[in-house]
């Protein structure tokens, strides 16, 4: 007889109690393994960024830190070179160098570094292609060792001539590493960091300048008899180089889609990502390889023949031009000078100049008849320089990296350096002209130049952030080559061209 379900008994009571602490036990067991697993990806998380920013470091030191520091170091021992070049004459031929050739001998040893930075930005394409990003890295510092042992013993040779080659060779160094350190970094950085390891380009330049003036202070490097170190100085972020970078993977983009080697490619990508997302990266890159299958290397003139690249190449001269024409190199050149002009005191110059690169107001500068007017001048120079820095001296270098596909990246890279440079030799040249004819106005034309590089940056540039370079290739490709609109066919009579619009 059925009496309905009954109470479960004691031992099945006891059996529903013993299995509580089993459940436990293994909600504990996944918590902690969903814990570790956690940790684990934290852990590798840290990992990929580290190696990310040991790969900066290393290419930064030797790259765009040699760039702001060969610029900065050569005006603390200008009276000194410029002494030593006129008893150097005097030993050789019993008589003094006129002043005017001593100065001319002295302009030769500055502008012969933005020749040799020309010299250089023609090599990086074929270099970054040959060799490879990094290769070509480690590659470079050749031109600064040979550079350092030049300076180093230039003295005791008593030989000028010694300090003029130098001077190239640490031109080509800073031409090299300007074009190929951005393409290197760009292509190994995900494209959700990548504007940020773009700024590292700018960040390691003005890292470069404030430790040239510092190093080249009187009571450090700057003095009548250390100038040699100070020029040979160059050497160490060479060396930091050479020590570095040979342990970090080179670009991904380049092993896949220029050597062809996919095992190399995933290697780098897992050191720089760890395992997460490698796949989809990698499926990117394909995608990009497959767009340039069938393609050469493009030739740096080819650029401007190309419809499809029309507005890459505008944008690339355009706003190349105006970093370079705004102005703001004139400021390290020329800062003794503008300061003076300003009634800083002639024995605080030297720390003023720091000031160009570092930003930061010293208090040790006094006070003339109106006190705020130095402090004014200064407040203006550095607010010029900060408002270079947050724009375009970061951005400018990666556009070559975001606007072109790998086949003709390494030429647009070699026209955005010979731009650079030329317009560094030419604005070089004539600032003092400028500052001369001008005099309080002298940055009214660079005003100019800034308004006008502003107004194409928000009309004609496409944004790029977090978008794949595949992406951004498409979508230029978009704006360069129009479709024309689909429409119906017109079968009726001809239109009458008064009244087609």
């Amino acid at each position: 007889m059925d009496v309905g379900p009954r109470a479960p008994g004691p031992q099945a009571r006891a059996g529903s109690h013993s299995r509580a602490p089993g459940a436990a036990t293994r909600a504990q067991f996944t918590s902690a393994h969903s814990a570790e697993d956690q940790h684990r990806s934290a852990l590798q998380g840290l990992i990929q960024g580290r190696v990310l920013l040991l790969t900066i470091c290393a290419a930064g030191i030797g790259g765009t830190f040699q760039f702001g520091y060969n610029l900065s170091i050569i005006s603390a021992p200008t009276w000194h070179i410029q002494e030593f070049t006129n008893e150097t004459w005097q030993a050789r031929t019993g008589r003094p160098l006129p002043d005017h050739l001593v100065l001319l001998v002295w302009s030769l040893i500055v502008s012969l570094f933005p020749l040799g930075g020309l010299s250089g930005a023609l090599l990086a394409g074929p270099m970054a292609i040959t060799l490879g990003r990094k290769k070509s890295l480690l590659v470079n510092n050749v031109f600064v060792v040979v550079a350092a042992i030049l300076f180093g013993f230039s003295r005791k040779a008593g030989s000028f001539e010694m300090i003029m080659l130098g001077r190239l060779l640490t031109g080509v160094n800073a031409g090299v590493s300007m074009n190929i350190q951005p393409m290197y970094l760009g292509e190994s950085a995900p494209k959700e960091l990548r504007g940020a390891v773009a700024m590292s380009s700018a960040i390691f330049t003005a890292l470069g300048i404030v430790m040239g003036q510092v190093v080249g202070l009187r009571e450090l490097l700057g003095g009548p008899q250390a100038w040699p170190l100070l020029l040979a100085s160059c050497l160490v972020p060479g060396v930091l180089q050479l020590a570095s970078l040979p342990l970090l993977p080179e670009s991904p983009r380049y092993l896949l889609i220029d050597r062809g080697d996919t095992e190399a490619c995933v290697a780098a990508l897992k050191r720089l990502r760890g395992d997460r997302d490698v796949a989809r990266e990698l499926e990117e890159i394909e995608e990009e390889r497959a767009a340039c299958q069938g393609r050469r290397i493009q030739r740096p003139w080819e650029l401007f023949l190309d419809p499809a690249l029309r507005r890459q190449v505008t944008s690339l001269v355009v706003l190349g031009s105006a970093m370079e024409l705004c102005g703001n190199d004139s400021v390290y050149a020329y800062a003794s000078s503008i300061f003076l002009e300003a009634r800083v005191p002639g024995e605080k110059v030297q720390y003023a100049t720091i000031g160009t690169g570092s930003c930061e107001l010293f208090a040790v500068l006094v006070s003339s008849s109106f006190h705020w007017m130095p402090y004014l001048a200064m407040s203006c120079i550095f607010a010029f320089i900060l408002s270079f820095g947050i724009g375009p001296a970061g951005v400018t270098g990666i556009l070559a990296t975001e606007l072109f596909d790998q086949m003709a990246r390494p030429a647009a890279y070699v026209v955005c350096g010979v731009l650079m440079w030329t317009m560094l030799f030419l604005v070089g040249l004539g600032f003092p002209f400028i500052r001369e004819s001008l005099s309080h106005f002298l940055y009214v034309p660079f005003i100019g130049v800034c308004i006008c590089g502003a107004i194409y940056t928000g009309l004609f540039l496409p944004e790029t952030k977090g978008k794949t370079f595949l992406e951004i290739s498409k979508e230029l490709h978009r704006l360069n080559l129009p479709r024309p609109a689909q429409g119906p066919m017109w079968t009726s009579p001809k239109v009458i061209t008064s009244t087609g619009l």
